[in-house]
């Protein structure tokens, strides 16, 4: 706590210190032999999950001051194995944005440089564990929002499968893509949060119910990669890609074919309606999801309305920032008629294509490998002024979601600028043991612990 308390000023990860909430929670804690393993690890929440008790804003004015009176799924959970909740982190506005820049309380800056984004939204996650604040924390991501992130911050982060993990008590965005996913510094530590947040609830009927396999046990069986393949949509690789970025992608194909990989080429032809799908789905479902936010019901309500038609305008207009409302209007006129075949029904017929371009993918490998984000970690206010270049942020990312597969960031490499590389792989739906088992081989031939140790020991972390 003290740490955070200290560091946040610096990196303004944390919008909410929970400390007298986590120091009662400690006490309670008794660790032992037959404990679980997280009992007594600090974990950092994002503030899109609701936490009874501590405030939950999404980073927005139309929420501060609100206090859940219920307790989200995964944080239930997390406690009950003992973990102890340290705060709510930083994150682009309802999770809207790809640098955390879009968040009302400012954005969350990235410690191997201060002066750059963290990635977004999940960036307050991020950075709580790069900074050592937290060992792990948890973020939610409908386009890329954890492995973004974990890619500009040097750490791993994972998206699993549409259904593993409970959405009750995560705030909606996208309810089809919406996703809760873990960062860690490592493989085994994502692991193990995941072995606990998984599962079905009844609370949720998007939740599957799949059995939930020993990833820990998984991962120390497992000592190399033969007999597995790993699929390159090479097609799908923009032009503008950084070319320190693709040397690390080559790099890190290599090492999957020094742990016994075989390495194919693959076409996802689809892919590249991707980005212009998921913006118009996303879209559409936000301006239905946040139509709950009308100053009657709860969280911020205006005092300068004198009709009720007024009072939703103006609690809006002064509760939501500009991306918010940029993307509310976006998926308000793909949703009116005379516009909804032609934008959100042909959107959902791309996701379909999307969908079956990954099928017939997995029919020939068992990993699909790209890099994670075109670029490493931009300066603060670079693209502001872009919402489209913004967009193309998570060009790498957005498929997986409109798939519903796992995927998974691990940090590969450092720019010419000691900036992070991330190298993502996808995986079968239900397969996050695969590729919690392929980052951990990964690590070892390619660990990234020694660049955090050292840019610690120059100060900076």
């Amino acid at each position: 706590i003290s740490w955070i308390k200290d560091s946040n000023e610096k990196y303004n990860s944390f919008i909410t210190i929970s400390e007298d909430y986590a120091l009662e929670k400690a006490k309670d804690i008794k660790v032992d032999k037959d404990s679980h393993p997280l009992a007594g690890i600090p974990i950092a929440v994002k503030d899109m999950i609701i936490t009874k008790g501590i405030e939950t804003t999404c980073a927005s004015k139309i929420l501060k001051g609100f206090i859940p009176p219920y307790q989200s799924t995964v944080v239930s959970k997390l406690e009950n194995a003992g973990a102890i909740i340290l705060g709510k982190t930083n994150l682009d506005e309802f999770a809207m944005g790809s640098t955390n820049e879009n968040s009302a309380f400012g954005p969350a800056l990235n410690p191997w440089d201060t002066k750059r984004v963290a990635g977004g939204s999940s960036g307050g996650s991020a950075v709580a564990v790069c900074s050592g604040q937290s060992p792990i924390s948890l973020g939610t991501e409908t386009g890329g929002s954890v492995r973004q992130p974990a890619a500009l911050t040097g750490i791993l982060g994972m998206k699993p499968t549409y259904g593993r993990i409970s959405r009750y008590g995560v705030v909606a965005y996208a309810s089809s893509c919406d996703q809760v996913g873990p960062f860690a510094r490592n493989a085994h530590d994502l692991a193990l949060c995941m072995q606990t947040i998984s599962g079905y609830d009844e609370n949720d009927s998007t939740s599957m119910d799949v059995e939930v396999p020993n990833y820990i046990k998984e991962i120390e069986n497992t000592k190399d990669l033969k007999g597995r393949t790993v699929g390159i949509p090479s097609s799908f690789f923009t032009k503008s890609l950084n070319p320190e970025i693709e040397k690390s992608f080559q790099q890190s194909i290599k090492t999957l074919e020094a742990l016994g990989a075989k390495v194919i080429d693959i076409d996802l032809p689809s892919l590249k309606y991707a980005i212009s799908a998921y913006y118009v789905l996303v879209c559409a479902e936000a301006s239905s999801n946040l139509s709950r936010y009308d100053g009657v019901r709860f969280a911020h309500r205006t005092s300068k309305a004198s009709n009720l038609r007024e009072m939703y305008e103006k609690t809006r207009a002064e509760g939501f920032g500009a991306e918010v409302k940029r993307r509310i209007m976006m998926g308000t006129f793909a949703l009116a008629s005379g516009y909804y075949d032609a934008y959100y029904l042909k959107a959902q017929k791309v996701r379909t294509l999307i969908i079956n371009d990954f099928k017939s993918a997995f029919e020939k490998c068992d990993f699909i490998a790209t890099p994670t984000s075109p670029s490493t970690a931009f300066k603060v206010g670079e693209k502001m002024e872009s919402p489209l270049e913004m967009f193309l942020a998570d060009i790498f990312t957005v498929p997986a979601n409109l798939a519903g597969i796992p995927a998974i960031s691990i940090p590969s490499g450092l720019s010419s600028e000691n900036l992070p590389i991330g190298f993502q792989l996808h995986a079968p739906a239900f397969k996050e043991g695969s590729l919690l088992c392929a980052a951990n081989l990964f690590q070892q031939e390619q660990p990234f612990e020694d660049w955090l140790s050292n840019k610690a020991k120059k100060g900076a972390l």
